[in-house]
């Protein structure tokens, strides 16, 4: 982590100015006042100062230790003859208010004894630099990321507070799996960097996080280390004219933002919120859930992958059970226990009896020839999982587009991956029209024996499974369908049905953020074995 700042501009002397002869002594006593700053010294009788993190004209990062909450702290020292030293101390006490987890907490901001200082939360985690130094990230890891910081900035700029120092080195995934963003508000006191429209300026950077993020190359000037953003023209190139794959939405909201131009026929991203609006439809990335388990049962979760993969973790909050449900012990008083014993023993002198009985009707009774129990009862099909070929968001009664830039992630296999509809004003299309769903390409004519589909956790959602051999609506037949379900369901048609099209088809929606939406984590089609 790393701080600067502009030197201040040489003053000329006024001998015979008294103010000037005040202020200077002012500032040779804090001098001489202000307490030594090491390793082992301590700030406000709290705070131990342990190692040296970055230096930089007056301005010093620590790693510390908060002795009273035993935890550790980030502490920014300010040498007494910095001249921002006000300014930084007003910033930081302003970030202090704002309650938004993806930003920086900043614990304390004071001028003491000639000191300043500003203690905040210690960060552990990769930068963004670090995540693109091997590549770019995929296209919806990159969005879901910068969606994350500008939905902070957006927060930070309705309390009057802005960045303007967005680099790829104040945005990091956490050891815990979360965005944070460092430094807002206090690196622009640090740089003395302003603005006259502080909101534009942070759309604009939050435009070059999502190129770099996107291409590995930064846009922007200033010390980072990365390879620059290559040219055309003298023009910056666009994140498709870099990287292969990226899709045309995300790289116009790049431009949009970074280059504030419009594209698409849609206007230039001007503040965070309008940036934060544009990526709003990105899945994002969110703490494993945790399971309970009763004893003597292990349960193996997926452990999160990098950002790097493009894939995040699960989103989807597990559900409570209780130790009885999941076969735990109970209390049992005596009389409990012994009519229990009864009971077993009574179990086994039926089942004893049952055996010698059915031993001895088999004993009297001979096979016929060519009536064994193999030839009278051949072995059921063995199912298997059939991968479809392609995926799209299916809506023949509306605009005929629904997000199809989504549909692979409900068949990639990845539980923290999701294709969802549009939101709508309520459960029914907002009567625009009577469903919408996700059609599977299976590549060829697939009999189907199930298909299991992961839905959100809210109930409310309705769906029919159809199959045929079109993607026409009428072609494809109604073969099962259940109503007000969520978590994963399974769609079992209620006779043999074949086809290369598998439609998942909500009827329904959930409840979403104050609107409708419906959400697919992921889908698997069983087949019998002969598919």
């Amino acid at each position: 982590m790393e701080m600067w700042h502009h030197r201040p501009k040489e003053q000329q002397e006024g001998r015979g100015d008294i103010r000037s002869d005040i202020a200077h002594d002012r500032r040779e006593d804090r001098l001489m006042s202000a307490p030594a700053v090491e390793p082992g010294g301590r700030l406000a009788d709290r705070f131990r100062l342990e190692d040296r993190v970055s230096e930089s004209g007056g301005a010093t990062l620590w790693k510390a230790i908060d002795e009273v909450l035993a935890r550790p702290v980030c502490v920014l020292t300010l040498a007494p003859d910095f001249d921002r030293t006000a300014e930084v101390v007003t910033a930081a006490r302003g970030a202090s208010r704002l309650t938004d987890p993806r930003l920086t907490q900043v614990f304390d901001a004071a001028e003491e004894d000639g000191q300043a200082y500003v203690v905040s939360e210690w960060v552990t985690g990769e930068t963004l630099t670090d995540m693109v130094a091997a590549g770019p990230l995929a296209p919806e890891r990159a969005a879901a990321l910068v969606a994350e910081a500008a939905e902070a900035v957006a927060h930070a700029h309705q309390s009057g507070l802005s960045h303007l120092c967005l680099t790829p080195d104040r945005l990091i995934w956490t050891a815990g799996n979360t965005v944070k963003l460092l430094g807002l508000a206090v690196d622009a006191a640090l740089c003395a960097e302003e603005s006259d429209d502080p909101a534009q300026e942070d759309a604009q950077g939050l435009g070059r996080l999502l190129y770099t993020a996107l291409t590995g190359h930064w846009p922007g000037g200033g010390d980072v280390d990365l390879p620059p953003a290559p040219l055309d023209d003298g023009k910056v190139c666009t994140p498709r004219q870099v990287t292969a794959g990226v899709p045309g939405f995300l790289d116009a909201i790049t431009c949009r933002a970074m280059l504030q131009e419009a594209r698409r026929g849609l206007p230039a991203l001007a503040t965070p919120a309008e940036v934060a609006d544009a990526l709003a439809e990105v899945p994002r990335p969110a703490p494993v859930p945790v399971t309970s388990a009763p004893p003597a049962v292990a349960l193996r979760a997926e452990a999160p992958e990098d950002p790097r993969g493009g894939s995040a973790t699960v989103s989807r909050p597990a559900q409570q059970t209780s130790p009885h449900a999941l076969g735990g012990p109970r209390r049992q008083g005596a009389a409990g226990r012994v009519m229990v014993t009864m009971v077993i023993l009574l179990v086994i002198a039926a089942v004893g009896l049952g055996a010698w009985s059915l031993g001895q009707s088999l004993g009297r009774r001979q096979p016929e020839p060519g009536n064994t129990p193999q030839a009278s009862q051949p072995a059921p099909p063995k199912i298997v999982t059939v991968k479809p070929v392609g995926a799209d968001g299916f809506d023949p009664l509306g605009d005929g587009v629904e997000h199809p830039e989504w549909a692979r992630m409900a068949i990639d296999g990845k539980p923290s991956t999701e294709w969802h509809t549009d939101s709508y004003q309520s459960a029914d299309f907002g009567r625009l029209k009577t469903g919408v769903g996700l059609v599977l390409n299976m590549g060829k004519q697939t009999p189907v024996s199930d298909v299991v589909v992961s839905l959100g956790d809210t109930p409310g959602a309705s769906l029919e499974l159809r199959v045929g051999d079109s993607t026409d609506l009428k072609s494809l037949k109604k073969v099962a369908e259940q109503d007000n379900i969520s978590g994963t369901v399974t769609l079992t048609p209620e006779k043999a049905a074949t086809g290369q099209y598998v439609l998942i088809w909500f009827t329904r929606l959930p409840a979403f953020e104050g609107k409708f939406r419906g959400t697919i984590y992921d889908v698997v089609v069983h087949s019998p074995g002969s598919a």
